[in-house]
């Protein structure tokens, strides 16, 4: 099997820190204008751009691993592409993704003045080691609040919540108990429509679950792999 971690807005691959350390031969991605190329302005699109990484490589019994963003992305690619995955992982993510649009707005200004995000408080590295946490503020810095908010806005337009019960592959839905951009009622309902999927809730773990509760993430993620 072949696992495929791929980020949340405006994140980077360097999130899977501690999951690329624990499984061997994983990878985890740099979606496109993360920062190098052209941003996908939906997830439509990152679907289809991640689906041609997959072919020119030949990779086969993809497991895909999607945060937030990425989450959407990887239901997405089960629901277009299920010959290609051998199993879903979705963190932190759902059906349907909506962004508030006091966040948005506060996106759109920081793409004119981008001191903006340095100056609003934010708690998203708070519970992850202070070095790994320094490492992610440097890349959504290269990033920039542009791909940010393209990010934010495909994910604003995403919505399949009508269509996840066609979605055959295995799927595990984990979430942290303390995630309020997408709390755990979303991997609840991926649970509960589709046919083969469970949710994994971890104590004490926010939006950022994987790298704040790296040991509970790998542990569950490796029981999963071993059951398909």
């Amino acid at each position: 099997m072949q696992l495929i971690f791929i980020h949340g807005s405006g994140g980077s691959k360097e999130s899977f820190h501690y999951q690329t350390q624990y499984f061997a031969n994983a990878i985890a991605l740099d979606l496109p204008g993360h920062p190098d190329g052209a941003l996908c302005t939906s997830i439509d699109d990152y679907a289809t751009w991640l689906r041609g990484y997959i072919k020119e490589r030949d990779l086969k019994d993809v497991v895909l691993a999607g945060h937030s963003l990425g989450g959407g992305i990887a239901l997405l690619y089960g629901l277009l592409y299920p010959e290609d995955l051998k199993g879903i992982i979705s963190i932190g993510s759902g059906a349907r993704l909506r962004v508030h649009p006091k966040y948005l707005e506060m996106l759109k200004k920081a793409v004119d003045n981008p001191s903006i995000m340095d100056e609003a408080p934010d708690q998203t590295y708070d519970l992850i080691k202070p070095e790994l946490a320094e490492v992610l503020k440097r890349r959504a810095r290269e990033n920039g609040p542009a791909a940010a908010l393209n990010d934010m806005l495909a994910c604003d337009k995403f919505d399949i919540m009508d269509k996840i019960s066609q979605i055959k592959v295995p799927v595990l839905a984990l979430c942290g108990d303390k995630d309020i951009m997408t709390p755990p009622k979303y991997s609840y309902y991926l649970a509960q429509h589709m046919p083969n999927a469970k949710a994994t809730i971890i104590p004490g773990g926010t939006h950022m679950v994987f790298a704040e509760k790296p040991e509970e993430v790998n542990q569950a993620i490796e029981f999963f792999l071993k059951e398909l």
